[in-house]
């Protein structure tokens, strides 16, 4: 479990500096920049101490990068300015773990056991408590379900991405090869990111071929770089290589559902350093998501 603890609190701060690195590089081209960097990092490690682009797994883990980093992250992008923010995160998180636990099922006919599903539920019902927007809020004035349809989207490309990291696992021990150690999820964090790096540069391309503009202000890179690097490192670098080591040893729906608390660990953050509000039903949503993760944690 310790993986995908780290790979939450890293997705965390990932997202503290996505935040930061927003309000000075449109959404497309950093999103690109910071899947380059990573990319360059981690195959620098790779190059010399893993696998490189090599490995009976690389086709799978490069496919599950195409899907989850590359077409789910689009759809992401494409649901926030329909239905906000919070209500993408909260379709995401708590759609992400059921989608990949069936895929897991009906595909690798892995299934959780009646205890790891019900403490499943029980954390991503926290996760919905704690983030669902309230009444006060503004709500989506148009887009509301075309907004729903990209989250939902999204979220099955998240799941899907997952079970097809498994798959490559499964692929690679099979072949003598297995992937078990935090130096084996660098490689496959490399090998995924490749992936996410094809569909958002053919995805770029496609703008500027269309004259569609990548975002309605000018960028500044000067001010903005150093949230590249630390968005880079904190998600795309080491937060996935935790997240794709967390998956070499535990079932997608072990795995997403703590993923799934990364919103909680961000509010607190987001409180400390931006002054955000905590409200009472964060902090209930939070106690419950957190006794799901210790059920989870215990359960057999």
């Amino acid at each position: 479990m310790l993986p995908a603890f780290l790979a939450t609190i890293l997705f965390s701060f990932s997202a503290i500096t996505g935040r930061r690195l927003s309000g000075f590089i449109s959404g497309t081209q950093s999103n690109l920049a910071r899947l380059i960097f990573a990319a360059l990092v981690l195959g620098t490690f790779s190059h010399l101490v893993g696998l490189g682009i090599s490995g009976p797994a690389f086709p799978f883990l490069f496919l599950s990068g195409c899907v989850g980093f590359g077409i789910g992250d689009l759809s992401m992008f494409q649901a926030y300015p329909r239905i906000g923010a919070r209500r993408t995160i909260v379709l995401i998180q708590c759609l992400a773990a059921p989608f990949g636990g069936i895929i897991e099922w009906l595909w690798l006919h892995h299934a959780p056991t009646p205890a790891q599903a019900a403490f499943g539920a029980i954390i991503l019902a926290g996760v919905g408590i704690a983030m669902m927007p309230s009444k006060k809020e503004a709500q989506p004035a148009h887009g509301l379900t075309a907004g729903i349809l990209f989250g939902t989207f999204s979220a099955f490309c998240q799941g899907s991405g997952a079970v097809i990291s498994r798959k490559a696992y499964e692929v690679a021990a099979a072949a003598g090869h297995p992937f078990h150690t935090v130096t084996n999820g660098i490689n496959a964090a490399f090998q995924r990111i490749l992936g996410g790096i094809l569909i958002s540069t053919l995805f770029l391309g496609y703008l500027r071929l269309a004259h569609k503009p990548a975002s309605n202000r000018q960028n500044d890179w000067r001010r903005g770089s150093k949230w590249v690097i630390a968005n880079s490192m904190a998600g795309p670098a080491l937060g996935v290589s935790c997240y794709q080591w967390a998956l070499m040893s535990k079932q997608t729906s072990v795995v997403l559902p703590i993923v799934a608390t990364t919103p909680l660990v961000v509010m607190p953050l987001a409180h400390y350093l931006e002054g955000d509000r905590i409200t009472w039903r964060t902090v209930l949503g939070g106690i419950l998501a957190v006794a799901g993760v210790i059920g989870l944690t215990l359960a057999r």
